[in-house]
């Protein structure tokens, strides 16, 4: 059965269509990611599935048993409060509550024994939806989808009214999932998470078993939530099985395929062209002539769906001191502590990453260390020859009044229109565009002109703040290879997951209570967390062994002395207690050694990174250098695992 069917879709704006005969189907259980570069008319699409938009030509039809939800954009404030809206989501199962209700009501009322039998027929059915449903935890799927969002409990009784446009964004897609329906049209339902609601989000979909419909530029999530991709690109879709990783591989195989055929066929279309004009009017004309109306009637090959981004060319024009920036116990506090004794060293070359959840700070962070904003104590060293450019998420580095190309004009430098347009199109701002106003452009498009802004200033440590909002999935990937390729030193804010782990080599993690400073990317950092919990599960197990092991002790019958002689007649000799082996490495807790463990690994997994390298591959002396490095630490690790194996065992 097919939960949607969309045949022939077009829609125009203009007199060029931005969908020109869409089609395709979702099946149940069908969880489907719609990419496409910015402004090919993603959200036009969902909208028209959704009814709220008119499409100009086709069809788009559901089901007419299932019930669809969609992630409304622009929520309605009420007086509600948080938990109260919450609850609307679930207002049929209410009903079919109340129903059973008043169906067991007439059960005990009713004299008529078939009228009966029909009733508590009736009831076992609601009874059975009732079960199925889950809806004798209502309060329970409440809190925990609200808790799972980042909803704290201090806010639930707080009125609708009141919460923030991002606040109201996620409690629009708490009752749509709370809600349950069969097939769900999601349009960025990762905005305004912070990475844990993001990653409870990734895996609240998957476990539903209802149907899905996403667009979504991050790709993690895309990874770890669709089996099945739709790219939708000049005006027509094209499905390919899996998730985004498996849709690249596929899409690079369609595309050698698609370049080698047109190729194929554009040589054959030049060389009938050139035999026509060589010999329209000669001996030939005759063959000429028939070539010609071949050519006509040949049915020409589309150019390849190549999806292709601008390079957003970022360069450090002069070369920093080695340390860039030091903080040293920096502090900074409003209406509650954000941040307190936060100690970090950034050195050129490095780009670091700082995640943490919404609202704990991150961006005053990056304020304090430019001296925007004056930290409560604590100190900010910027190194030598350190210049700073700074990309602030509200884009206000570019004055929405001017004209784009007069929007760019660098403070340090002159930079002529020419050079300026130049600049722009590495950043895919071309044409007319450059004449408009600011403020008419996309979000998209005004993202990329501040990037241009930015590159503009020849900075060598680069401050961004949220750089991948608004832009498309071929754009994020352009800036990941410019920035890991930068000369200069970077610090970014992101929640893109994909993004952080592209490009840092260092993560800065505000957490409750506390900032920690990791070397290493997202990955790494995923892995450090499964250790540390692994590692807590096998201490808890141990802890609990041991009370376990005391407390049979505690329990174990004691004998009298009489008994205990009597005993001591009849029993067998006592064996000599067996000895503990001897320790072959010293004394050492288990905790310290594993810790130690994941370090090195870590510096493995680096070294082995870098001899994958092409620059270090063409360096021989350096391969030699980290080859040796390797089988060092590869030795040391083979001596840590015997050492924790030990203290495992011993160390009771």
């Amino acid at each position: 059965m097919n939960l949607l069917t969309v045949e022939g879709v077009r829609k125009y704006y203009g007199p060029d269509p931005v969908l020109d005969g869409v089609a395709f189907e979702i099946h149940p259980g069908e969880k489907v990611g719609l990419v496409g570069p910015n402004g090919t008319g993603k959200s036009t699409l969902m909208k028209i599935i959704a009814g709220r938009e008119e499409l100009d030509a086709g069809k788009s039809v559901f089901h007419p048993s299932i019930r669809v939800g969609y992630l409304e954009q622009r929520p309605e404030t009420s007086d509600r409060t948080l938990r109260e809206e919450a609850h609307l989501a679930l207002a049929d199962l209410v009903t079919l509550q109340n129903e059973a209700l008043a169906v067991a009501e007439q059960l005990a009322q009713e004299p008529d024994p078939a009228q009966h039998e029909k009733l508590a027929a009736r009831y076992d059915h609601l009874q059975q939806e009732l079960l199925r449903m889950d809806a004798y935890n209502l309060e329970y799927k409440v809190e925990r989808v609200l808790q799972g969002l980042g909803f704290l409990k201090n806010q639930w009784e707080t009125r609708v009214s009141d919460l923030s446009g991002g606040e109201q964004n996620r409690l629009m897609l708490a009752k749509l999932l709370l809600a349950e329906p069969d097939l769900m049209l999601l349009d960025e339902p990762s905005n305004h998470l912070d990475l844990d609601a993001t990653e409870w989000l990734e895996e609240f979909l998957v476990e539903s078993d209802a149907a899905i419909l996403v667009v979504s530029h991050d790709r993690y999530f895309l990874d770890r939530v669709t089996n099945r991709t739709l790219e939708l690109f000049a005006g027509t879709i094209d499905s390919y099985t899996g998730n985004f990783s498996a849709y690249l591989k596929q899409k690079e195989e369609r595309l050698l395929v698609q370049r080698r055929t047109y190729e194929k066929q554009q040589e054959e279309i030049a060389k009938a062209e050139e035999f026509i004009r060589r010999n329209h009017y000669g001996m030939k004309a005759g063959q000429a002539e028939d070539r010609r109306k071949k050519l006509e009637r040949i049915e020409r090959v589309d150019p390849p769906r190549e999806i292709s981004a601008p390079p957003m060319g970022m360069k450090a024009k002069d070369r920093s001191g080695d340390i860039v920036l030091r903080a040293k116990d920096l502090k900074k506090s409003y209406d509650r502590v954000l941040f307190e004794k936060v100690n970090f060293q950034i050195e050129r070359g490095q780009r670091w990453g700082l995640l943490g959840p919404n609202g704990c700070g991150k961006t005053t962070m990056l304020r304090c260390l430019q001296g925007i904003i004056e930290p409560d104590s604590g100190s900010v060293q910027v190194g030598a020859c350190v210049k700073i450019g700074y990309f602030d998420q509200q884009l206000l580095s570019v004055d929405g009044e001017k004209m784009v190309v007069d929007s760019i004009r660098p403070s340090h430098k002159e930079m002529d229109e020419p050079a300026r347009r130049s600049l722009l199109a590495r950043f895919g701002i071309t044409g007319d565009q450059v004449f408009q106003k600011v403020d008419s452009l996309s979000g998209g498009e005004r993202c990329r002109v501040a990037m241009a802004r930015l590159a503009s200033e020849d900075a060598n440590f680069l401050i961004l703040d949220e750089p991948t909002n608004h832009l498309d999935l071929w754009a994020r990937d352009a800036l990941e290879k410019n920035l890991s390729e930068f000369e200069g030193t970077v610090l970014f804010v992101s929640h893109d997951r994909y993004f952080i782990n592209q490009v840092a080599t260092h993560l800065l993690i505000i957490e409750p209570g506390r900032v920690r400073v990791f070397q290493g990317n997202y990955d790494a950092w995923q892995m450090m967390n499964q250790k540390e919990e692994t590692i807590a599960a096998k201490r808890n197990t141990k802890d609990d062994l041991w009370k376990h092991g005391l407390q049979k002790q505690k329990a174990a019958p004691q004998t009298s002395s009489k008994e205990g002689k009597g005993a001591k007649e009849t029993s067998k000799p006592a064996q000599k207690p067996a000895q503990k082996p001897k320790r072959k490495f010293p004394y050492r807790k288990v905790v310290d050694i594993e810790d130690e463990i994941f370090i090195r690994e870590t510096h493995v997994e680096e070294l082995q990174k870098d001899l994958l390298d092409p620059k270090i591959l063409r360096d021989g002396e350096r391969v030699k250098a980290i080859q040796a490095e390797l089988e060092e630490e590869q030795a040391l690790l083979k001596t840590l695992y015997e050492h924790w194996e030990e203290a495992t065992e011993l160390n009771w």
